[in-house]
């Protein structure tokens, strides 16, 4: 695959932001579109590994640059290709498992969708291994956070059913 290295820095930052702007429209679904998600994670029966929910905020801030940088490097590379798509779709899972969770309840069909969050971002890592090798190692932390996270899920259905 020839790299095309996009250096113009007009259109390298309208990128960098358009990338930016998805991953905060992906957090803010579950921000805005659910109130109250603390409070509801603490009157949960937890396994005893779970973490506090302070946790999250500081987790997610960190892993959502890196998701930015990554598919930014990506683009950097091939454009707005084909390769972009199992990053835009992994993007979508992972906005609709807040409102799936905490806003609806549904802590199967929550689980089932971090499960296919899980595999594309898996199917992420794999397009992205092609192009860049720091917009992969960028998802790593990512994928192991969302392996914690699914077990995590199936934990709080299996002990709140």
């Amino acid at each position: 695959m020839e790299a095309i290295i996009e250096r113009r820095p007009v259109r390298m930052l309208s990128a960098l932001a358009v990338f930016a702007a998805a991953v905060v429209v992906t957090a803010l679904i579950g921000a805005l579109g659910v109130t109250g998600t603390s409070a509801e994670y603490q009157t949960l029966d937890q396994p005893a590994w779970a973490p506090s929910s302070s946790v999250f905020g500081p987790v997610w801030t960190i892993l959502y640059a890196a998701i930015a940088a990554s598919g930014w490097l990506v683009w950097r590379r091939v454009g707005w290709s084909r390769e972009l798509v199992p990053y835009g779709v992994q993007l979508a899972l992972n906005a609709v498992w807040t409102p799936l969770f905490f806003g609806a309840g549904t802590r199967g069909l929550a689980l089932i969708d971090i499960i296919a969050l899980w595999i594309m971002i898996g199917w992420t890592v794999l397009t992205f291994r092609l192009i860049s090798t720091a917009a992969t190692a960028l998802l790593i932390p990512y994928w192991a956070w969302t392996t914690y996270a699914a077990a995590l899920n199936a934990a709080i259905w299996h002990l709140n059913r």
